[in-house]
């Protein structure tokens, strides 16, 4: 509903953009609350940085030493490019890798964990053993 105003904002001559009011969040309401909440607890803001479908297994691959761009692509085969790419940049934003391009040509990348990423190694670990055991049974 509130798209579809916005968009009859576009078409009124007199006004150009909607009022703020449309866009303003209310500090007190619960959901507000509640993303403030899970924002500090730090199981929460781990999940946040290595969540996802696609982030623990980069992390993962990456364990075992320094990868180009094509070896993790190898090593994730499901992955589109465009994920393992947008991927890559979440991780490198969040400094949990390091990505080293060398002048050459063809360009050379090469992606490794960062020394904050390498913390998260037992992690991952203890993770990985959970799952087989959970398989298993």
């Amino acid at each position: 509903m509130k798209l579809l105003r916005a968009k009859l904002y576009l078409y009124l001559p007199n006004v150009k953009y909607p009022p703020k009011s449309m866009y303003k969040v209310k500090q007190n309401s619960t959901q507000q609350i509640n993303k403030i909440e899970l924002e500090s607890c730090p199981v929460n803001y781990t999940l946040n940085k290595i969540g996802g479908r696609w982030k623990a297994l980069i992390i993962y691959q990456l364990t075992d030493g320094p990868l180009r761009y094509n070896e993790l692509k190898k090593l994730i085969p499901n992955i589109s490019e465009k994920m393992l790419i947008q991927n890559l940049k979440d991780l490198e934003n969040d400094q949990l890798i390091k990505r080293e391009a060398k002048l050459v040509v063809p360009p050379h990348v090469i992606y490794s964990l960062s020394d904050s990423g390498n913390r998260l190694k037992p992690i991952l670990s203890a993770m990985a053993i959970w799952g087989n055991e959970q398989q298993k049974s």
